[in-house]
């Protein structure tokens, strides 16, 4: 799937305080790799998630190998609407 980098800050800036561990506990990973997916770059604690940058406009386009974070984070966002 393809997002602009813009756009994927803008949904982890809409989820409400406590989500990235909501996410990290539903999909049983580390915080630092939800965090990571949304554009953080610290891997030492954290694992490097399947996401490639192409530079462009707007921060650039994000190809994301694997939609699973993404998706639990938008019905967290439309559940808290």
């Amino acid at each position: 799937m393809n997002i602009t980098y813009e756009e994927l800050r803008k949904i982890k800036h809409d989820l409400p305080t406590g989500s990235i561990s909501k996410i990290a506990k539903t999909l049983a990973v580390e915080e630092q790799t939800v965090r990571n997916y949304f554009g953080a770059h610290k891997y030492d604690t954290g694992a490097i998630v399947g996401s490639h940058i192409q530079p462009r406009p707007k921060g650039g386009i994000v190809n994301l190998e694997d939609t699973a974070i993404l998706d639990v984070a938008k019905r967290i966002i439309q559940e808290s609407n």
